[in-house]
């Protein structure tokens, strides 16, 4: 694709809670970055709605891609492509994202990319850092917790992923039991900074295990079980000490993982190169990556982490994953269709109780 200017994509995100839309160019700028949370909506269930999520992605995506145009100071005319996220997530506001940038680049005749929205999270760092292939990537997220060799675009090894819950939804349910409210990683994280990290003895699963893999839910159990041995006496100190110990048991755990990982990547990959990054909602968390921080500088591996607003799901990295692919001139047919599940590595083996998170 030739264009004496740099590209400018639009990027739709529509795959969980958030209604997103920014445009964003080759020279890495990124022109506007729109984003309407639905916390308010879904905190009365404790989680999110998959029904309240898709309806009030019908209600606001229109006025956010026209805001987004607006302080992009562009026209439909001036885009070279319309990216949208395709899936992973819950298919109903997957489609409503799907189905609106498809209309617009029917109208604007301009080319359509469907963007996996893990590769978004991955490829941000290339947007904010102008990070090389081939990079580490420790990716975690609500519904993801996956170490990956980052080779190109669309062309990724998996070396571990998590056999049950994820880290963010290990951070969202042990808060719920605590009744920290939602969402609850970043009320766990701000409960924690009071807590004694060191007064419950807490598992941190799959550390020293030879492969690369994750698994939160035993150490959910155990906090579930300590907050019934304090029953009804539990205090706001019982709670601090408890989130405490439960960002530094599921921190050691990762820890261990992306530091064999480290070592996989500098025996197998290795090059110049030695760059590790942490994408992902939970990459928001300042505890957990100022601890990534030490692991990386422990293997003489650059750690780069996104800035916050954009770990958490947002339109810039889907337009950006847009430019990628549409600099090298991949596009997709105007009938790709919705996908709840859709591998980053397709051909990776199966591991058993990963199920949709691999």
């Amino acid at each position: 694709m030739q264009v004496e200017r740099p590209l400018r994509v639009l990027g739709i995100e529509t795959s969980c809670d958030e209604t997103a839309a920014a445009v964003v160019s080759s020279d890495r700028q990124v022109l506007s970055n729109i984003v309407l949370s639905q916390l308010d909506e879904h905190r009365p269930y404790g989680g999110v709605v998959p029904e309240i999520a898709a309806r009030s992605h019908i209600d606001h995506l229109d006025s956010l891609i026209a805001q987004a145009m607006q302080t992009a100071g562009l026209t439909y005319d001036d885009l070279d492509a319309v990216a949208a996220t395709a899936g992973p997530g819950l298919i109903g506001g997957v489609m409503v994202g799907l189905m609106t940038a498809k209309a617009i680049a029917v109208a604007a005749e301009k080319p359509f990319v469907a963007i996996n929205h893990l590769e978004g999270h991955a490829l941000t760092a290339r947007l904010t850092e102008d990070v090389a292939f081939p990079y580490l990537l420790l990716l975690i997220s609500g519904g993801h917790c996956q170490l990956l060799v980052v080779k190109g675009v669309g062309h990724y090894q998996r070396l571990g992923t998590t056999i049950d819950d994820a880290a963010g939804e290990a951070f969202d349910k042990t808060a719920k039991m605590m009744g920290l409210g939602y969402p609850g990683g970043p009320a766990l994280e701000k409960a924690a900074l009071n807590g004694d990290a060191l007064r419950f003895s807490l598992p941190q699963p799959m550390k020293g295990r030879p492969d690369y893999n994750f698994s939160f839910s035993g150490l959910k159990t155990a906090v579930r079980r300590e907050i019934e041995k304090l029953s009804t006496s539990i205090t706001a100190q019982d709670i601090a000490d408890l989130s405490a110990s439960f960002q530094w048991a599921l921190a050691s755990a990762i820890e261990d993982r992306l530091a064999r990982a480290m070592a996989y990547f500098a025996d197998h990959v290795g090059g110049e190169n030695m760059t590790c990054v942490v994408a992902g909602g939970v990459a928001a968390n300042h505890y957990l990556k100022q601890k990534l921080q030490d692991v990386a500088h422990a293997h003489d591996f650059r750690l780069v982490v996104p800035p916050p607003a954009l770990c958490t799901d947002n339109g810039a990295m889907i337009a950006w994953a847009g430019v990628e692919y549409a600099r090298e001139g991949r596009f997709a047919p105007l009938d790709t269709g919705a996908r709840a599940r859709w591998p980053l590595d397709p051909d990776a083996p199966a591991v058993i109780g990963a199920g949709v998170k691999a």
